[in-house]
């Protein structure tokens, strides 16, 4: 991907530095992909199939219709303020700076817990997997402790990295895709590769059941927002900034629900030994040790690099609110004289991962991670109807299906689905939530002067 390089206007009245424009459509939807991931709905796979009774596909779809609908919003709103923070940045202009505040500090939840649910993800398929003599623990222990030492050591997950990672994720995936349908062909004949009950099975229907698992498997989409933070560097950003998040959004859930509805239909039971790494015993099925070992590789190493991407970007925000003394700066806004790392929030971060990972399974996690990425969620699609239809905007004529319609479509499908979420996401998320709002209180005095600006840029 090309890389926005500064350039200064010249002339009267040119002191503002802009960035140049040089990404293009393709540029955007590419770097979207990456930070989803095309292997995405794979960690989720056996837990999202037990909480759904075996239909996780039609979850899948039901969620990837919200997320379109929000997509559409946050396209809309990136292409009016194209800036560093999404959700906040968007909730605070186009609604009321202090819900924007809120909106930011449940998007920073999700950043605090990607370094969690990774950790989680990884001691459980290294002990469950690989070594089950390894108290699950110490996998935990070892792994937190090698991300955290790692960042403090200034280590940076390049371009190249995610390229070569990326290219590794396809070649495994369309691997499994063949193989799978080699599989089906032979055990079944060729109908074995057509059958309705990924996505509806009378037997098994539950719709409250259904609607638990939506809140679930909708973490698959976790991400797809990264893309209006380039806003800036896109030629033409009111068109391909919508353009790509819509298509990143739709390629993630017709991709993750070719991969699910494979491996439904090779695995027909949604009963597994361990739910976290269901889909290496599918793969194990169509593919012997040779696949098995190879998607283990697959999910570690992208779990682990997301690890230590996720660590680095929560760091980073605080110390940005220690630094705008929103919390302690003698703490918080402390940087490494010789790396100029904010080395305390590492090790703050990296235990917190160790912490929830010794009291959160893997659905709690995605859950809570969850409940803070749908008030986003919420938040952006109620922006897009009060700047669109209510505000307006200059020069442009009201339309109410695409200015009211979709965007309060999208706040009503994204509350269901938050509202759906397991009674610990709920208890955890509220009191986060709680905290943030005592946070901006006091912050403004009871809500007489603005709020602080979150500073999201560096995540």
């Amino acid at each position: 991907m090309s890389e926005a390089t500064p350039h200064v206007a010249t002339g009267a009245g040119a002191a503002v530095p802009h960035l140049r424009r040089v990404l293009s459509l393709w540029d955007l939807i590419f770097y979207g992909i990456v930070l989803v991931q095309p292997i995405a709905a794979i960690p989720l796979y056996g837990v999202a199939e037990e909480l759904s009774h075996g239909q996780l596909l039609l979850t899948l779809e039901v969620s990837m219709l919200a997320m379109l609908v929000t997509a559409i919003s946050y396209g809309r709103m990136a292409a009016i303020y194209p800036a560093a923070g999404s959700a906040y940045t968007y909730v605070s202009r186009g609604l009321n700076p202090y819900l924007g505040f809120l909106a930011g500090w449940a998007m920073f939840l999700g950043y605090m817990l990607q370094p969690l649910i990774n950790t989680v993800w990884i001691a459980t398929a290294l002990h469950y997997r690989y070594f089950p003599r390894i108290p699950y623990v110490l996998l935990a222990l070892l792994i937190a402790a090698t991300f955290t030492i790692l960042n403090l050591r200034g280590v940076h997950t390049t371009a190249v990295t995610n390229r070569i990672l990326l290219a590794f994720m396809s070649l495994v995936i369309a691997a499994f895709i063949v193989l799978a349908i080699r599989y089906l062909c032979v055990t079944g004949g060729p109908s074995a590769l057509f059958s309705s009950k990924p996505f509806y099975d009378p037997k098994t229907f539950d719709f409250h059941s259904l609607w638990m698992a939506t809140s679930f498997s909708a973490l698959t989409y976790i991400g797809f927002d990264g893309v209006t933070t380039l806003a800036e560097d896109v030629h033409n950003p009111r068109r391909n900034v919508l353009l790509a998040i819509v298509l990143v959004v739709l390629f993630t859930g017709l991709f993750s629900g070719l991969q699910v509805y494979l491996g439904q239909l090779v695995w027909p039971d949604f009963h597994f030994a361990n739910p976290e790494t269901a889909f290496m015993d599918v793969c194990r099925r169509v593919g012997g040790i040779v696949l098995f070992e190879a998607m283990g590789a697959v999910l570690i190493v992208a779990a682990f690099g997301s690890a230590l991407g996720g660590t680095l970007g929560a760091a980073r925000i605080l110390f940005g609110m220690g630094r705008d003394n929103i919390l302690p700066r003698r703490c918080f806004a402390h940087l490494s004289p010789k790396k100029l790392n904010p080395t305390y929030n590492i090790v703050i971060i990296g235990a917190l991962a160790l912490a929830g990972a010794l009291f959160l399974n893997f659905k709690n996690a995605g859950e809570v991670l969850n409940f803070g990425a749908f008030i986003s969620f919420m938040g952006v699609n109620l922006a897009a109807f009060w700047q669109f239809f209510v505000l307006g905007v200059p020069g442009r004529t009201r339309r109410v299906f695409q200015d009211a319609v979709l965007p309060l479509f999208g706040f009503a499908f994204s509350g269901w689905i938050w509202w759906g979420l397991d009674r610990t996401a709920m208890m955890v998320g509220g009191v986060w939530f709680g905290l943030g709002l005592i946070l901006v209180a006091v912050m403004t005095r009871g809500f007489r002067t603005r709020p602080v600006a979150l500073d999201f840029s560096e995540s």
